[in-house]
């Protein structure tokens, strides 16, 4: 049976209008050289004794330029005397599980072969204290063995909550280092509460766990590295603050001030541990509020889930339709296992799903309400992670000329149908 009538199939979807968003572009030229750098600062020096067995924690978030910073720790802890081995500090992803989780770091290239270390994905967890409300905090039974730990993340928004603590170092120590058990006991934090939890587990552990230092990245709009910066553990609290208000201010959004439909071409664990950014897109099962400008828009469409995130599609349950590819690359465990343990059974749900681009276009358009259907107002981003270049129809032609940071790409407007 038809989900359309024949005059929704008839009427064309409208050509589309490539169009470029400028951010600030300030970015490192050599993370590498960065990353050695921090490591040879006299205070970051006095934290590594020689022989130290030495957990560097990694984690399972795209960031860019993961792997030669995790090689310039690793080589850095060698040459003061360490003795580096590579820990998983991923929580609930990879399935929770030690093959999972070593799987991942595989993916971004974090391996025996590259790095010249041991990889340990244990996911064994010891209790390490309690909460002032009685609840346990579990910690990575490796790391608790270990002589000294670095956690190495990127300091960012995070997707299901908001406070002076987010998505960062504390957040790898508690969740990621927590493993499948921490996580889901600090997912029990109801999310108006979570970055202050964060920050009192954070303070346990920097107080009964070997952690010397964190090494913080941040990364500006278009997913570069713009900072890199060792931060000893007598002040990783104070300083992720400051530094989550620097990469506040690092964030792509998208500048156009409305659509009817907003179409993402993915969404992926390596795009953000949400799949996408709430706060880009303006859709969470957890989040009251959002920190970034978000366009008004009435549905939002789905064509495609990254590789990187090996069918973990969490967050796919918020759009509103989602192609056939969508669907059948889910893996179902993967995914449920994520969104039990951070407590959002709505991010797994499986909306509308049609065969194929265009089906989902023009049923998201057949659901909105008082558009002009001739000449409807359509964004196209790739995700949103990457939104220097997006794809917008005709109908928005006016509010690009209207936005000195908007420019139009100097290729024509194609059919909507052959954009890929």
């Amino acid at each position: 049976m038809p989900i359309l009538l024949p005059e929704d199939l008839r009427r064309p979807l409208p050509p589309m209008f490539r169009v470029r968003q400028q951010f600030n572009r300030q970015q490192l030229s050599d993370a590498a050289a960065e990353t050695r750098s921090q490591l040879a600062r006299p205070e970051i020096r006095a934290l590594v004794k020689p022989g130290a067995r030495t957990a560097v924690a990694v984690g399972s978030r795209g960031i860019r330029n993961l792997l030669p910073i995790v090689r310039a720790v690793v080589s850095g802890l060698k040459e003061l005397g360490a003795r580096p081995f590579i820990l998983s500090a991923m929580g609930s992803h990879g399935g929770g599980t030690p093959e999972g989780q070593r799987e991942v770091l595989a993916s971004y290239g974090i391996t025996e072969k590259n790095l010249g270390v041991p990889v340990v994905t244990d996911v064994d967890t010891l209790r390490l204290g309690d909460r002032r409300n009685g609840q346990p905090i579990w910690f990575d039974r490796t790391a608790l063995q270990a002589d000294l730990i670095v956690p190495i993340n990127r300091v960012k928004l995070h997707t299901d909550f908001v406070g002076p603590i987010q998505s960062g170092l504390c957040k790898m120590l508690v969740i990621g280092l927590g493993n499948h058990r921490g996580c889901s006991a600090v997912h029990e934090e109801s999310p108006d509460h979570f970055s202050a939890a964060i920050e009192e587990i954070a303070q346990v552990i920097l107080a009964r766990a070997p952690v010397g230092f964190g090494l913080a990245l941040v990364e500006n709009a278009y997913d570069q590295t713009c900072l890199i910066e060792a931060v000893p553990a007598s002040r990783l609290i104070r300083r992720e603050k400051e530094l989550l208000e620097i990469a506040r201010t690092r964030m792509p959004y998208i500048m156009l001030p409305e659509a009817d439909v907003i179409v993402c071409r993915e969404i992926g664990k390596d795009v953000s541990g949400a799949g996408f950014d709430p706060n880009i897109l303006g859709r969470s099962s957890v989040l009251k509020t959002f920190t970034l400008p978000i366009p008004r828009y009435q549905k939002l469409v789905l064509t495609d889930v990254t590789p990187a995130s090996h069918g973990n599609g969490i967050g796919v349950g918020l759009f509103d339709v989602i192609t056939r590819q969508v669907a059948c690359q889910l893996d179902f465990e993967a995914m449920y296992a994520n969104a039990v343990a951070c407590n959002c059974l709505v991010d797994a749900a499986l909306p509308c799903t049609v065969e194929d681009e265009e089906t989902a276009i023009r049923v998201a358009l057949k659901c909105c309400r008082g558009i002009d259907r001739d000449n409807p107002k359509l964004i196209r981003i790739r995700n949103t992670l990457h939104l220097e270049y997006l794809e917008v129809s005709q109908a928005l032609l006016p509010a690009v000329e209207a936005d000195a940071r908007l420019s139009l790409a100097e290729e024509p407007p194609v059919p909507f149908s052959s954009l890929r």
